[in-house]
């Protein structure tokens, strides 16, 4: 006999109010906003695409030049530590105003803007005589790229509500190959335009500039405007928040996450991992070159560790959610980049391909971080507060990483040292994400 369809209880029923309107006035509004979205698929896929591969070369392509970038501008290895460091920093700073920006112009007029931002920057960039000039046009390029990275899901969710896994996997798989295509390509691409750096950097404006044309047309979306804060706080939650959404009345008061020790272990496994990721994305290829590995090379090296995140991002995920506990999967990330930093401190050059892939593997700790956001709540309030808290407390952690690198790398004379602090902060991520895998939710600790 078919189950009956459960009566909810009259007080669970919104009530037609101001801020709820009746059925009939919701029925309308959604079949505008549905066929408002569907006159603009084809740029808002397009865009997705071209968006998404912008989203880290101008992190990787300078990591592929560093060694030139520091010799033509003067800098020291603490200057360049502090280049390195300037990617978090932006992620930390300006994602958090990427919400309050999307209910006041829409999602799409924002990502329109940070595209136009970003293709600024990496214009500017080459044209710096400085080292000033040079991190102003990069914090530019990434103010784009920070805001443009947390409405991403905004869009998807927005213009694709029935197959937000199929376009999730869609930019995702796009911004992969931009970070691997960057890293791979800028030191080849640099020769061929007579050996300028300046070039090399430069050339990728142009990539930038034709993500911006598929947004424009979204710019008359007239119903782009109505975005609400639910949709643009659930932007940076990552896989697991509809279904989270979904076991809780929207209605429920959100946790005070400052209180909960599973909130503070989430950030700090968080930013550990992120500080790992702008380290490799930004030193890993200068270590391989002081070892005697060609640019050209090393380069590679640096695309095959961000390749590694094409597959293991979907396979991670779902594995995640299907484990009471994700302290095993913390376990295996952490012990495989232990292997790569041990590696590329005994034989840098002979093992070089196989440290890139663990490290690769390690740095899949993002994509479970994310998940795990995901998991710790119960309501959907609660995971945009967990969300918000998780990520910008983790990326000012990350700051100083790559910056004490530099000054390490610089003051020792070698990569001793640096390495060791690289793989030494395996062992607090480990135990930081056992403790954050735990199966609890902020809820139950507020």
């Amino acid at each position: 006999m078919p189950d009956e369809p459960k009566t909810l209880d009259p007080a669970a029923r919104p009530a037609a109010t101001a801020g709820n309107p009746p059925a009939s006035d919701r029925d309308r509004h959604a079949g505008t906003a549905a066929a408002s979205r569907s006159r603009f698929l084809v740029p808002v896929t397009v865009g997705l695409v071209l968006a998404a591969l912008n989203l880290r070369p101008a992190i990787t392509s300078l990591g592929a030049l560093l060694e030139e970038v520091s010799e033509g501008l003067h800098m020291s290895g603490s200057v360049a530590g502090v280049l390195t460091s300037v990617p978090p920093l932006c992620f930390a700073v300006f994602g958090i105003t990427a919400p309050r920006l999307a209910r006041r112009f829409g999602p799409a007029a924002v990502v329109c803007a940070g595209m136009a931002a970003i293709f600024t920057g990496l214009l500017l960039r080459p044209l710096a005589g400085g080292t000033a000039g040079f991190l102003a046009a990069s914090a530019l390029a990434l103010m784009g790229i920070a805001v443009s990275n947390v409405l991403m899901p905004v869009i998807v969710k927005r213009y694709f509500p029935d197959r937000v896994g199929t376009m999730t996997g869609l930019y995702s798989m796009a911004l992969a190959l931009g970070t691997s295509v960057a890293a791979a390509a800028t030191v080849p691409l640099t020769g061929a335009l007579g050996g300028d750096w300046r070039l090399g950097l430069g050339v990728w404006a142009v990539l930038a500039a034709l993500a911006v044309l598929p947004w424009l047309p979204l710019l008359r979306d007239r119903d782009r405007d109505r975005v609400s804060r639910t949709e643009t706080g659930l932007s940076r939650t990552g896989t697991g928040s509809s279904r989270t959404e979904a076991k809780a009345p929207a209605s429920a008061a959100a946790p005070r996450v400052t209180r909960s020790r599973t909130a503070w272990a989430l950030g700090a496994f968080f930013g550990l991992q992120a500080t790992g990721a702008y380290i490799t994305m930004g030193w890993m290829p200068q270590i391989f070159r002081d070892a005697g590995v060609p640019a050209s090379t090393a380069g590679v090296l640096l695309a095959v560790t961000m390749v590694m995140g094409v597959p293991l991002a979907f396979v991670i995920p779902r594995l995640a959610t299907r484990m009471k506990t994700q302290g095993p999967i913390v376990v295996a990330l952490a012990l495989c980049g232990l292997g790569g930093y041990t590696g590329l401190l005994l034989a840098p050059a002979a093992g070089a391909w196989v440290w890139a892939v663990l490290l690769g593997v390690s740095n899949c700790a993002f994509p479970l971080a994310l998940t795990m956001i995901g998991m710790r709540s119960r309501t959907g309030a609660g995971v945009v507060r967990l969300s918000a808290f998780a990520q910008s407390v983790g990326y000012l952690i990350s700051i100083p990483g790559p910056l004490l690198v530099g000054v390490l790398y610089q003051h020792s004379g070698g990569w001793g040292l640096p390495i060791a602090l690289m793989g030494g902060l395996m062992a607090p991520q480990m135990i930081v994400g056992i403790l954050a895998g735990r199966d609890r939710t902020v809820e139950d600790e507020c």
